[in-house]
């Protein structure tokens, strides 16, 4: 991770626990004069943030990333470590005043064309390159698959973009990775999502996905 100025970088966090700490720690090894805000609703985990001499913001995540993100240009990147799918959520949150936004199945026909797919809650769907459970510490090399050794049998994030579904429009965030294990983005790929999203005037799909694994939501939107 390189950052974009002379200046040490800033990471938000949105989502602290277990994996909100690992991914703290973890980018404090790789990046130590690195700004890390770990962004959490939970008392106590900010209490154990701030222990850890990490800043931590008690509030909820998407409240925190609607009110704070203004700038494509900062912080530098943003790191999702919470039980939903940030980038869906964000834009729900940024368009909810001018535009209705309700959930849909993701279709058949796209889902023929990921692997791996498992349905979570609502209309959610997680897609994988992999049928087994990645080393919490993956480096995600850009040749083959730490685990297995082999080459990747695609770049997840390249598969969702080329989806052939001329009936709902695919727009992706790619998240890369900043540390072992710890993947994230940059604001400006979610204010481009945004722009795609706004402009939509149907269905749409909207994903995040790094290298080998994704998260999606279809969804209608519509003018109010």
């Amino acid at each position: 991770m390189a950052p974009t100025n002379p200046h040490p970088p800033t990471l938000w966090i949105i989502g602290g626990g277990k994996f909100g700490l690992i991914s703290a720690e973890a980018l404090r090894q790789k990046h130590p004069a690195a700004r890390i805000v770990v962004v959490d609703r939970d008392q106590a985990v900010c209490s154990e943030m701030e222990k850890r001499s990490f800043q931590s913001v008690c509030m909820d995540g998407i409240s925190f990333l609607n009110r704070s993100l203004t700038d494509p240009a900062f912080p530098d990147w943003i790191v999702p470590v919470v039980p939903v799918h940030l980038t869906y959520e964000w834009v729900k949150a940024r368009l909810t005043a001018a535009y209705t936004i309700d959930p849909i199945p993701v279709p058949d026909s796209v889902l023929i064309q990921i692997p791996n797919v498992m349905h979570g809650s609502g209309s959610q769907v997680y897609s994988s390159i992999v049928d087994f459970l990645c080393p919490e510490d993956c480096p995600e090399p850009s040749g083959n698959c730490t685990h297995t050794g082999k080459p990747r049998p695609c770049l997840l994030y390249e598969q969702l973009e080329r989806l052939t579904n001329e009936e709902i429009p695919s727009i992706v965030v790619k998240s890369r990775k900043l540390a072992p294990g710890v993947g994230g983005f940059r604001p400006a790929a979610l204010f481009t999502a945004l722009e795609a999203v706004s402009a939509a005037t149907g269905p749409v799909l909207l994903s995040t996905a790094c290298s080998c694994h994704g998260v999606l939501n279809a969804f209608e939107i519509r003018p109010r």
